[in-house]
């Protein structure tokens, strides 16, 4: 069973000045605590550089000799420096670039006042010399906070004191008076050559600047809090692509990217502090740059997270509850590859970065500093007390001797499936539990667990976890890849300009009507949901909704869909858990109202063509008669007719009335029920649209018997009140149901006709003569013709003369209306008689029509 462990590479004695190293290690431990940026290393790991800050201000240096006689041949040449100027940190200038010959290097030791040595080291020569001394900052009233170097830039953080007729700075903006700087740079054979002073950011506060790879992180300073929300967020700059990257330690994804060429920080973070005000991210405790342009951060939540050049940050692994309290605050952290070391304290954790898990925790007896050997960046190297150690792989159970990792060593763990690991933790659970159990005193092992076949519990679970591992990764795929496109999202609308938002708004908008549509039924959060969108996004609805439904307008009054039965079910759905909130079929009609009016019948008919061809409801054939606002038997809360429904959605809005009636009549006759159809012939009525009436009738009355027998004797007796139809009298004759007799007719008008006394002055009323063509063809129909009607129809068109009259030798009574209507009858045939002519010039003379007698006396 292989074993992560420590193996010593140096105890400091192929140092020079070893033993004094190891006393200063031991005078600055305290130190070392609450500054690990103290010690650096070259990046091969061939010199040690210990800043001194208290008691002494200065720096010592530890040099490694690739051939040790020359060092004791010649004299050496230590950089060792004493000042009374803090020194902020020390940098290797493109150590790799400077010469391929391992016995050179070039560093630049950075003052606070802003003074710059630049030394270089030549083996050959016994040591360090220096190249030059100059002025980093143009002000020298100017003091740098943090200075880093990136590929051939020096990049420092300075802050720049007010000038002396400035009045004093309010504690807001004392806080902003840092800026960052940078400068190109070229290491020459005697010299360093500096390019101009360039501000890269200003009004800022006090940030740490952090080299890694082609980015520079500006971190806020972690002692110091700054006031108001400047705290709550850190930048990555790209110098080469002249970008900022604004990002939180709470938020996997950034707030904002945007170009580097306004290098005001406020205008660069101000739509985002609103935002910023509302967040409580947690600090960072430690960082660490990585070799591929991210950053490690340890925050205070115990969460190690990397933040990769994208500007994603990704958790990595979480440290058990208040372990940095009980630790102490000494941390180092450093990434190898695809291996995170994690120091907290004496213990250093090894992590497999790309699943979280812990390969290894290694008990140390002194805390140290984690740090990247050029030669071996796979292995993780440590820098301890007793001398630098690396770490390697061990087999506990085999008689070879150690062996070092190789590049690929400790992320060899990254091809092993997820489930095989999750395997793994189990028989090594499962070895503890029969170790603490077995009285004999051999030391199981996993592959004895594995081969001996006589731990079958073990096996079994390992099965079971394995196969339920495969099952919650398959159900959680889906699941995970919308949580990182949501994500992707939130961080497109907070750093996107606003076409670029308005683009990610259209196709959110569109995903999620998409997905909605798609449920098979939407519970009560889902529609007010539903409904906030329509509300919201109006524009992006309506567009996404044709989407969805692949409507299609043939330009022909046609509207088809392509959309699957499932959408067409929860479209046409009844909802009445929620009576805050509209269906969805009545959202869809009042966006096609906003948007295309003319739609709104063509996308009812299409809406009950899916619903009689799917099932989904009542079938269209079924019809009640019982129109009367949803009180019949299709006025039931589940079987409300669709026409109904929409026309509830125009009767609650404000609109034109006379567009509205419009398109009411056109909703009513779209549903094609009987009902509908007749008050949309009365509201046609009621607008005088004669010829719109006569042609809905002459659509309709082919329908159905009983619809042509209702439309037929509708249009009767509205022929009976007025003249206004009198042009279309031919085509409604050509109407009359096969059952209607002369007799219903004749009643029907005769109820219909205003009374005479009432009738209007400036309108004619109805005679026999225009009745005539329909009677004609009535009676021709009719199997039994009766005489008496025939003989009304072959009378001439003026009154009879009246019958003899017998003399009177009795005194004259009052004849008794209700015993005699043959006076009423004679009356009322006789006024048919008449051509209008005639009526109109005889129609107020009353006593004339009184004694008028009947067309065929009995």
């Amino acid at each position: 069973m292989a074993r992560l462990v420590l193996e010593q590479l140096s105890d400091f004695g192929d140092y020079t000045g070893g033993k004094e190293l190891t006393e200063i290690f031991k005078l600055t431990n305290n130190e070392l605590k609450s500054s690990p940026s103290n010690i650096r290393l070259s990046p091969d790991g061939r010199h040690v550089h210990v800043i001194l800050r208290k008691p002494k201000v200065g720096l010592v240096t530890f040099d490694k000799y690739e051939r040790p006689e020359l060092a004791q041949n010649q004299k050496k040449l230590d950089l060792r420096l004493t000042q009374t100027v803090p020194i902020v940190d020390i940098l290797y200038l493109d150590h790799n670039n400077i010469s391929r010959s391992r016995d050179t290097a070039a560093v630049a030791v950075v003052y606070e006042n802003g003074k710059a040595e630049f030394w270089k080291f030549q083996e050959c020569k016994a040591g360090w010399h220096l190249l030059q001394t100059s002025d980093l900052c143009n002000s020298p009233r100017a003091r740098v906070a943090s200075v880093c170097a990136c590929s051939n830039l020096i990049i420092w953080c300075e802050e720049r004191p007010p000038s002396e007729s400035t009045p004093a700075l309010s504690s807001t903006k004392n806080k902003l008076r840092y800026c960052v700087c940078r400068r190109d740079f070229e290491v020459e054979e005697g010299a360093v050559s500096l390019g101009g002073v360039k501000i890269a950011l200003h009004n800022n506060p006090k940030f740490t600047v952090v080299s890694s790879g082609e980015y520079v992180h500006l971190l806020p300073e972690v002692k110091v809090k700054p006031l108001m929300s400047i705290s709550k967020f850190f930048l990555s700059w790209s110098p080469h692509n002249d970008s900022f990257t604004v990002s939180t330690t709470c938020k996997n994804t950034p707030l904002k990217k945007l170009s580097a060429k306004e290098s005001d920080l406020k205008r660069l973070v101000t739509d985002c502090l609103g935002y910023l005000s509302t967040l409580e991210p947690p600090e960072i405790y430690d960082f660490s740059p990585t070799a591929c342009g991210g950053l490690l951060l340890l925050l205070s939540t115990g969460w190690v997270c990397l933040l990769q050049k994208d500007g994603m940050l990704r958790q990595v692994y979480k440290l058990a509850d208040n372990c940095l309290l009980k630790c102490g605050t000494h941390t180092s952290l450093c990434m190898y590859q695809d291996t995170l070391a994690l120091l907290i304290g004496q213990n250093l954790h090894l992590i497999d970065v790309n699943c979280g898990r812990e390969m290894e925790k290694i008990m140390l007896k002194k805390e140290g500093l984690l740090y990247v050997n050029q030669a071996e960046r796979c292995a993780p190297h440590l820098l301890l007390e007793t001398g630098l150690f690396v770490v390697v792989n061990k087999e506990t159970d085999s008689r070879e001797s150690n062996s070092k990792l190789k590049p690929s060593g400790l992320g060899a763990v990254e091809c092993i499936h997820p489930g095989a690991l999750l395997v793994e933790a189990v028989f090594e659970e499962a070895c503890k539990y029969y170790q603490q159990r077995s009285l004999s005193s051999t030391q199981l092992t996993v592959d004895t667990l594995k081969k001996g076949g006589r731990f079958q519990a073990p096996t079994s679970l390992a099965s079971i976890v394995r196969n339920y591992l495969n099952k919650l990764m398959g159900s959680l795929e889906a699941e995970l890849k919308a949580l990182v496109a949501l994500e992707e999202v939130k961080g497109s609308l907070v750093r996107g300009d606003v076409k670029e938002v308005e683009a990610v708004c259209e196709s959110l908008v569109e995903k999620e009507v998409a997905r909605l549509l798609s449920v098979s039924e939407l519970d009560k959060e889902a529609l007010l949901y539903l409904n906030s969108i329509f509300s919201i996004f109006p524009c992006q609805v309506w567009r996404a909704a044709q989407a969805a439904l692949q409507l299609h307008y043939n330009g022909e009054g046609s509207l088809s869909s392509r959309a699957p039965p499932d959408v067409w079910k929860t479209v046409l759905a009844t909802s009445s858990a929620c009576p805050a909130a509209l269906p969805v079929f009545e959202l869809l009609c009042r966006s096609v109202f906003h948007f295309q009016p003319s739609w709104l019948p063509r996308f009812l008919e299409l809406a009950q063509q899916q619903q009689g061809s799917a099932g989904l409801c009542l079938s269209l054939a079924s019809s009640t008669w019982g129109f009367s606002g949803g009180r019949g038997v299709e006025g039931r809360e589940n079987n409300v007719p669709l026409y109904k429904r929409a026309l509830c959605v125009l009767s609650g809005l404000t609109s034109d009335r006379d567009q509205l009636q419009d398109l009411e009549v056109e909703l009513l006759l779209v549903s094609g029920r009987p009902n509908a159809i007749l008050q949309a012939l009365r509201i046609l009525m009621a607008k005088q649209q004669w010829e719109r009436v006569t042609q809905v009738a002459q659509k309709f009355c082919k329908q159905s018997p009983l619809l042509n027998k209702e439309i037929f004797t509708t249009l009767l007796c509205e022929v009976a009140q007025h003249r206004d139809l009198d042009p279309y009298l031919d085509l409604l004759w050509t109407l009359c149901p096969e059952d209607l007799t002369v007799t219903t007719i004749l009643n029907l008008v005769t109820t219909s006709s205003p009374p005479a006394p009432f009738a209007d002055s400036n309108s004619s009323q109805l005679t026999i003569g225009l009745l005539k063509p329909l009677l004609r063809k009535v009676l021709q129909r009719e199997t039994k013709p009766s005489q008496r009607y025939a003989d009304i129809l072959q009378s001439p068109s003026y009154p009879p003369p009246a019958p003899p009259r017998k003399p009177v030798e009795q005194p004259r009574t009052a004849p008794d209306p209700s015993t005699d209507s043959s006076v009423g009858n004679n009356i009322t045939l006789a006024s048919f008689a008449e051509t209008p002519e005639q009526q109109s010039s005889t129609h107020t003379t009353v006593p004339r029509a009184r004694v008028a007698l009947p067309a065929n006396p009995v």
